[in-house]
């Protein structure tokens, strides 16, 4: 049986210190009842949530000061969830979903390690029809376009959980996907817009990816 090694450390934003737990590097593996490979998940692939990526600090970032007062979000495909931690630190109204089995089990490590709640999880594919996870106010995300056919499954994912007024909030970092994605969301009735983060010196490379916001107001 193998044996994962982890990394602890602290986070600094603003007001907020987040302590998380992740893989120590990319060459973790642990998959001895075969559950991510019965997903599809291959062995390459299966470290890839437990490692805190740039445009995942970014979301965090950027959920620092963000409006969430009467809010319902919630946070796809969110790996080690540190945008989720900062707002569960918040007390936001905060879920998250992954397609990976090992998500929840570090989302709960992790929001025991900052002394916050658990926050509720589920696990999901974005093909999936019936998720329960209900509608949202808004919906945020970070890498999430890093393959052609994922614009569609987000678009139909995010139109099936999002209100009729609802936010959408997603990091990209350039892979190449998230202009034929907004123009998916403008189809849905979304309307878009496009940002560079301001500051990003906190990551150790400079960040050449945008935030992506999408909204619409139905009510």
């Amino acid at each position: 049986m193998s044996k994962l090694r982890f990394k602890f450390q602290t986070i600094e934003f603003d007001n907020i210190d987040i302590h998380i737990r992740s893989l120590r590097d990319n060459q973790q593996f642990q998959d001895d009842e075969h559950v991510a490979e019965n997903l599809g998940i291959s062995s390459a692939n299966w470290p890839f949530f437990g490692i805190i990526w740039p445009s995942g600090h970014v979301l965090a970032q950027t959920m620092t000061d963000f409006k969430i007062e009467g809010k319902r979000i919630l946070e796809i495909g969110c790996g080690l969830g540190l945008a989720s931690l900062v707002l569960n630190n918040r007390h936001a109204d905060i879920s998250a979903t992954d397609y990976h089995p090992e998500v929840e089990s570090f989302l709960d490590k992790n929001a025991e390690l900052n002394d916050d709640p658990k926050i509720p999880f589920i696990r999901t594919g974005w093909a999936d029809e019936i998720t329960k996870l209900g509608q949202f106010d808004l919906i945020i995300g970070s890498d999430l376009l890093y393959e052609a056919q994922h614009i569609e499954l987000l678009s139909n994912f995010i139109k099936q959980h999002a209100n009729p007024t609802c936010e959408v909030i997603l990091v990209d970092p350039g892979r190449g996907h998230h202009a034929k994605f907004s123009k998916k969301m403008v189809s849905l009735g979304f309307e878009h817009s496009q940002v560079k983060p301001i500051n990003t010196d906190y990551l150790s490379k400079q960040f050449k990816g945008v935030v992506l916001t999408y909204s619409r107001n139905d009510g």
